[in-house]
């Protein structure tokens, strides 16, 4: 394991990699470690860039080192009454990893919760960042601003790339203060269609919902629950548009077990399928010994299941989607992929950006 303390040390360690054919595998807080394909390559700990570079509440802006824990990264910014708005969480609890993510190792695998269905992703709150090619390059892109649309956007590109196309050294994010109230609504006894379908009328509505989440175990029962935030008077307004819903007491424990997929049980594979929303019953129906819950008003299914991966994944497609596997053993670890297989002309598409910013395949370890 090296540890660069600087992008010039980085900058060395990945030229040397270049050029003596070794693989490196980047790794901030070892939270997502047991995803993907275990890999023979040599890691480079990222947490020695973890500093606040620089603040500034009134902006909304914050530029921090990518090994910063997360952790740190939202108490700073709660400390201001703001927040990082895409939701973002540490997937050490769904993984069995006590160490603290960081927020690089968000960014790169494009982490968002519950929020993302109202907020956006990851992606979309990155303004800018620094890093480090497979070329052994420094280079920058984005802006500390807000509104910046000069040249190509790469920040987008670098949301969800999985350390696959640089190594981030540092990030400027864009943060929205915290809602004055959150008010969690519910609706008990649907099945996968009626949830959908009540979702779906509530997210048409002149409502603003911010989150929609539907758990067919959530305490002993099936419960579609919305959540709304905002100030007091205007929550309590856009309640009163949604009838069908009733206001339930400790909601901030349920969107926290749909962040983590909590109700779905450990000793099962985990995947994380994003689906076309109308389509997420006919997943299930295709599935019906799996366990599951739905995010994003039924866009992200999460689904816990020992079915053949292949059927999973043909599920999800014919939903117009894709599944990526989360959480599994060693050994289906390494007989399936992660992520989703690719249409031919995509995927040649990603191996060319791949080669672009990695010509010689310093970070292709393999893992995915």
């Amino acid at each position: 394991m090296i540890r660069p303390a600087n992008s010039d040390q980085l900058c060395e360690f990945v030229a040397d990699a270049r050029d003596t054919g070794t693989k490196l595998r980047l790794r901030g807080g070892g939270t997502k470690d047991r995803i993907g394909a275990p890999c023979d390559a040599r890691v480079v700990d990222m947490r020695g860039f973890a500093d606040i570079v620089d603040y500034d509440p009134p902006e909304l802006v914050l530029t921090v080192g990518a090994g910063t824990p997360l952790a740190q990264i939202e108490a700073l910014v709660a400390g201001e009454g703001q927040m990082l708005a895409f939701d973002p969480f540490d997937h050490g609890a769904m993984l069995g990893t006590d160490s603290g993510a960081t927020i690089g190792g968000v960014i790169a695998a494009g982490i968002a919760g519950p929020a993302r269905l109202s907020r956006g992703g990851a992606r979309d709150h990155l303004l800018g960042f620094t890093a480090v090619s497979g070329r052994g390059e420094k280079f920058v892109a984005g802006a500390k601003v807000v509104k910046n649309v000069t040249g190509y956007d790469l920040p987008k590109l670098m949301a969800g790339s999985w350390g696959r196309l640089a190594a981030l050294t540092e990030l400027t994010l864009k943060v929205l203060p915290v809602p004055r109230t959150r008010l969690t609504l519910a609706m008990r006894g649907l099945d996968a269609a009626g949830a959908v379908a009540a979702m779906a009328r509530a997210m048409g509505s002149a409502a603003e919902v911010t989150a929609a989440a539907h758990l067919p175990g959530w305490r002993g029962e099936a419960v579609t629950a919305l959540r709304l935030d905002g100030f007091a008077e205007s929550v309590a307004a856009r309640a009163g548009m949604l009838p069908e819903f009733e206001p339930v007491e400790d909601g901030d424990a349920l969107w926290l077990a749909v962040r983590h997929a909590a109700t779905l049980p450990n000793a099962l594979p985990l995947w994380r399928l994003i689906v076309a929303p109308g389509k997420a019953p006919g997943v299930i129906a295709a599935l019906p010994d799996a366990e599951w819950l739905f995010d994003w008003a039924g866009g992200l299914v999460w689904l816990a299941s020992d079915a053949d991966p292949a059927a999973i994944r043909m599920a999800a497609g014919t939903a117009g989607g894709h599944a990526m596997l989360v959480r599994a053993s060693e050994a289906m670890r390494h007989a399936v992929p992660a992520l989703h297989p690719q249409p031919s002309a995509l995927a040649a598409i990603e191996a060319r950006v791949r080669r672009a910013f990695d010509p010689d395949g310093v970070f292709e370890t393999g893992r995915f």
